[in-house]
């Protein structure tokens, strides 16, 4: 018996049960002693059958990716011989499917005759959210057993399906209910093979057949989510090859493209991503047995848009909220646009009229601050003014139970002064939501230099119930993602003033990867919150740096972005579509002589280095500081918060793709140019001295 693969023998029926938790990854030893056991199954008589399963929770959730992309390669057997000798198999092998087959996993009960699964199994070939395609025959023999067109929807959407979903379209044979044994099932559709009772089918062997212009419908539907990216678009190519060449030369052409992208700087960036998000739980000084409170009932101090969406969010993860607002009819509008938005998903099939019923029964607005009294969070979502939150937040202290967590949703505010106006700063931690605070899924939790490890634990785990994706930070101007924001949106700015113009500036991002640039990205904010900002920051900003008045000149104007139809662009009545306007062209302009710029051509080349190299400067001033805990957190936070486009990994993976030396010499260029806040971090300085990158910083 080896140590990563359990063999028991249930009559004629040998089980090969792969024992590697904790998600039974197909790693070198697995699949050196899964070929081994089948050797030796197959020579001995007293077998008929093969059942194939997973210890644990899960069958199997693919390959070891810590492999891919490693020098020396991976050891031999490799996945697709382990298949093929599966499939090859004279005597029936019947995989039992539960918990997980994702991958390599699926691929490997693919090559089997025969799949059993419990009813809650999910299974599917997520490999296009790496940046690869599945390499061990998926491409080749799904669509064999389900069609083209069913193949390419589970391949290139790279989602895992319900078992009895897959039982449908047909590459599950038999679902299980939840209390039943799987591998006995198995082992009864095994006996039934041997008996002629079910058919012996090698999916291989199977025909395929479509229309020409299914894989360009595809193309088609996917263009706008698929973005940028490589691997959907090779998935489609490779299921190609299932229609149009025979089955060998299938896998030869799968396998091709396969190797062709698993060491590809996107594969690379989406693996990083993919590492990156499962380390953002482990804080170094909060062990993960930390006892996190239980949170029972919720209070949001706010019913306007981000309070709203704040609430949406706790009473769609099921939890009883209670939002309190000044006034009746800031409360009455806040609640009803709730209900609006919950009648739009209803209207348009993605939630029943009982969902919709059930979550606004876990809703109650008041006026009355006492009503609060009984909760185990309170969430603070008001406007961004300092004395206001505190006032808040006495208040609260006053209020609420000994042990209830205040938590505050600012953006950019002292969370430690905000933590001291209570007597329970312990108690007392940021949760920055980002709007609409309902669908993204970035929470910035910000710990205070009091804040237990307790509330820190019980925050994040929060965020998961949540359904979002918790980063924890420390204390500064904007934390994480807006302090790093103003370093990319002022220089978007300079480049107006030196002979850009907005659309250009947005343009040049978007392509970049960015789902709109800085410019249309501030008129769907609000233009008026930078401006409060601003103006919050005025008096202590040095005289001798540069600062581009064009932005406060547009606020002076009464443009504030979409929602008073004119920012930075115009908009149509009823549409959000950005319409370039000339008058904002001519300030731009105007504001270029004034300031003495004689305006230039600028390429969209130094549009992208000129906004993204800041930013990763900012990055790099963050990690030195400890605001972030590694650069994979301001990775995480910028591609969940900003949409950074995750094929390039987030910005600290981004620059080590650039090169630490490129991003260095420029910031020492700009620093020469436009002072102190250009001026190059002393990390990126180091790393760049050192001949280093973000990854070995982090290591």
């Amino acid at each position: 018996m080896s140590s990563v693969v359990e063999v028991t023998q249930d009559g004629s029926v040998r089980v090969l049960s792969i024992d590697n938790p904790p998600v039974n990854g197909l790693g070198a030893a697995v699949r050196s002693a899964l070929a081994e056991e089948l050797t030796k199954a197959l020579q001995d008589e007293g077998v008929e059958a093969i059942v194939l399963a997973g210890k644990g929770k899960f069958f199997c959730a693919g390959a070891d990716i810590r492999e891919f992309g490693k020098e020396p390669p991976p050891d031999t057997p490799h996945l697709p011989d382990v298949i093929d000798a599966l499939e090859a198999s004279t005597k029936p092998v019947v995989a039992a499917i539960q918990g997980v087959a994702a991958g390599g996993g699926l691929e490997l009960a693919l090559g089997c005759h025969g799949r059993v699964a419990t009813a809650d199994a999910r299974v599917g070939l997520p490999e296009v959210t790496l940046g690869i395609i599945p390499g061990a025959g998926g491409t080749q023999r799904l669509p064999r057993l389900i069609g083209v067109a069913a193949a390419l929807d589970i391949i290139v959407a790279g989602k895992l399906v319900p078992a009895p979903k897959a039982e449908k379209l047909g590459y599950v044979d038999q679902v299980v209910t939840n209390n039943a044994n799987v591998i006995d099932a198995a082992k009864d559709y095994a006996r039934a093979i041997v008996a002629g009772d079910k058919p012996f089918r090698r999916a291989s062997e199977g025909t395929v057949e479509a229309e020409a212009t299914v894989f360009d419908d595809v193309k088609t539907r996917i263009a706008k989510k698929a973005r940028g990216f490589e691997a959907p678009y090779a998935a489609i190519d490779a299921v190609r090859a299932s229609v149009e060449l025979p089955i060998k030369e299938g896998f030869a052409r799968e396998r091709e493209i396969f190797v062709g992208l698993v060491d590809s700087v996107q594969a690379q960036a989406q693996r990083h991503v993919f590492f990156a998000e499962r380390a953002i739980a482990k804080i170094p000084d909060v062990p993960k047995d930390t006892p996190a409170k239980e949170i029972r009932r919720v209070g949001v101090v706010g019913c306007g848009t981000m309070g709203g969406g704040i609430a949406m969010s706790f009473v769609n993860a099921g939890f009883p909220v209670s939002v309190l607002e000044s006034n009746e009819e800031y409360l009455d509008r806040g609640l009803e646009k709730i209900r609006g938005l919950y009648a739009s998903s209803v209207s348009k099939g993605r939630l029943s009229q009982e969902d919709m019923d059930q979550r606004m029964g876990r809703l109650q607005g008041t006026l009355e601050a006492s009503e609060l009294a009984d909760a185990d969070l309170v969430v603070e979502a008001v406007f961004e003014e300092m004395d206001v939150k505190k006032d808040i937040f006495r208040r609260l202290d006053e209020i609420c139970k000994d042990d209830t967590i205040l938590a505050t949703n600012t953006s950019t505010l002292d969370v430690n002064e905000i933590a001291n106006a209570t007597k329970r700063p312990e108690l007392v931690i940021g949760t920055h939501f980002f709007s609409p605070a309902n669908i993204m899924k970035l929470m910035e939790n910000v710990r205070g230099e009091k804040t237990s490890k307790e509330t820190i634990a019980t925050i994040m785990k929060l965020s998961k119930q949540l359904g979002k994706v918790g980063v924890l930070v420390g204390v500064c101007d904007g934390f994480v993602g807006n302090r790093m924001l103003y370093a990319y949106r002022q220089q978007a700015d300079f480049l107006l003033e030196e002979g850009a113009l907005p659309r250009q500036v947005d343009k040049a991002l978007f392509d970049f990867g960015l789902p709109m640039g800085p410019f249309a990205m501030m008129d769907l904010a609000g233009l008026d919150i930078g401006w409060a900002i601003r103006k919050r920051q005025a008096p202590t900003r040095p005289k001798e740096l540069r600062y581009s008045p064009i932005p406060d000149r547009i606020c002076e104007m009464g443009r504030f972005g979409q929602k008073t139809g004119a920012g930075w662009y115009r908009y149509e009545e009823g549409s959000r579509t950005p319409v370039p306007d000339p008058e904002i062209e001519a300030l731009v302009v105007e504001v270029s002589k004034e300031l003495g710029f004689e305006r230039r051509e600028i390429s969209d080349e130094e549009i992208v280095e000129r906004c993204m190299f800041p930013l990763i400067n900012e990055g790099a001033k963050i990690l030195e500081e400890g605001i972030a805990l590694r650069p994979g957190d301001i990775d995480i936070v910028w591609i969940y918060g900003y949409g950074f486009p995750r094929y390039r990994g987030g910005p600290m993976f981004y620059a080590d793709t650039v090169g630490i030396d490129k991003i260095h010499e420029t910031m020492v260029r700009l620093y020469k140019e436009q002072g102190e806040w250009m001026k190059p971090a002393p990390l990126l300085t180091q790393l760049a001295k050192e001949g280093k990158s973000f990854k070995d910083y982090a290591s």
